[in-house]
């Protein structure tokens, strides 16, 4: 059976008869699903889409607004290929550097790609950071998101102090990846640093580093101290993001009522190796992915999901969805 089910009937609306033929009201056209991934820089989002991704029949389309440019792969954190375990990918890396690629644009060529991927009776996956991009898309001015698909929001969550930890190593992780070298590859003295790629964090932070290394009065100990500086100052801008990123989510939560399901993934963080692994499984992949098949296959989306333990047939089990709601919340 396709995931997509794209031959369930609309749900029934609860109206006095009065002589209303229901079998009209059965007939109404029914939304397409589509999946939407949030939270902070670093949190996993590109790991649970993926994980998502190799359950279910689906086709991942990036909102993070740097990693749509090509290029600049290590300075975006950009998803290598073996990383996307075969998983198609849209709006990744396609954008010229220099060109500015706004919300707009990404309402514009994400809904293509929606249309693409239910065309070919799979299941869109948005994922990404740029909660600015995601909320242009599903909030269109037209209602033309929400008319045409039902959507579940998936927010991969850390605590702040741990994620902040977590993204300090990580600068640290792409600085000895080669991040310094591919930024210097794009440095112009006479650049503007609003507009395309050079906007991402991790190229303006290096200016007067790289300016001193073009400079024959800077020396050594000079340059030196400002790399160290451009280091710190991108691990400083990168936690500022989460947090803008936090903050964006709680008021399309709270502001808006987006209905989001969050996941806890900080003990994640807090232990390596294999036990990490497994606590992901227990913490985040495995209760989105109960989320998702209970979103896919549930035909009343206006109801809360806790409640809907047997819906169409293909209801989460009551243990399964208690152990969902143990780590999972709106």
């Amino acid at each position: 059976m396709m995931i997509m089910c794209k031959h369930a009937h609309a749900p029934v609306m609860q109206i006095p008869t009065g002589g209303l033929d229901f079998s009209v009201l059965r007939c109404l056209p029914k939304k397409e699903k589509v999946v939407v991934v949030m939270g902070a820089t670093g949190t996993g989002k590109s790991r649970l889409s993926i994980d998502l991704a190799t359950r279910f029949p689906a086709e991942i389309i990036n909102s993070d607004k740097m990693q749509v440019y090509e290029g600049l792969n290590i300075v975006t954190n950009k998803i290598s290929e073996e990383e996307c375990e075969g998983v198609p990918h849209h709006l990744l890396g396609i954008v010229d550097p220099e060109a500015d690629f706004t919300a707009e644009n990404f309402v514009s060529t994400a809904s293509l790609a929606m249309k693409s991927i239910v065309g070919r009776g799979k299941l869109p996956i948005i994922a990404g950071g740029s909660n600015s991009f995601i909320e242009a898309l599903v909030d269109d001015e037209n209602y033309e998101f929400r008319s045409r698909y039902d959507v579940c929001f998936l927010w991969v969550d850390v605590e702040t102090m741990v994620l902040n930890k977590f993204v300090s190593d990580r600068v640290d992780q792409m600085v000895a990846a080669g991040m310094v070298e591919e930024a210097r590859k794009m440095y112009n003295p006479n650049t503007d640093y609003s507009k395309g790629i050079r906007r991402a964090i991790g190229v303006p932070e290096f200016d007067s580093y790289f300016r001193a290394e073009y400079s024959s009065s800077s020396d050594k100990k000079t340059r030196a101290m400002l790399l160290k500086a451009a280091i710190n100052e991108t691990k400083i801008n990168t936690c500022k993001l989460a947090r803008r990123q936090l903050d964006k989510i709680h008021r399309l939560e709270n502001v808006k009522g987006w209905q989001i399901h969050r996941l806890d993934a900080t003990r994640v963080f807090q232990e390596k190796g294999r036990e990490a692994n497994d606590v992901w499984a227990e913490l985040v992949s495995q209760p989105a992915s109960l989320i998702v098949e209970e979103f896919l296959y549930t035909f009343d989306n206006s109801r809360d999901f806790a409640t809907n333990k047997d819906i169409g047939g293909r209801g989460i089990r009551e243990t399964e969805m208690g152990a969902v709601m143990a780590t999972a919340t709106y």
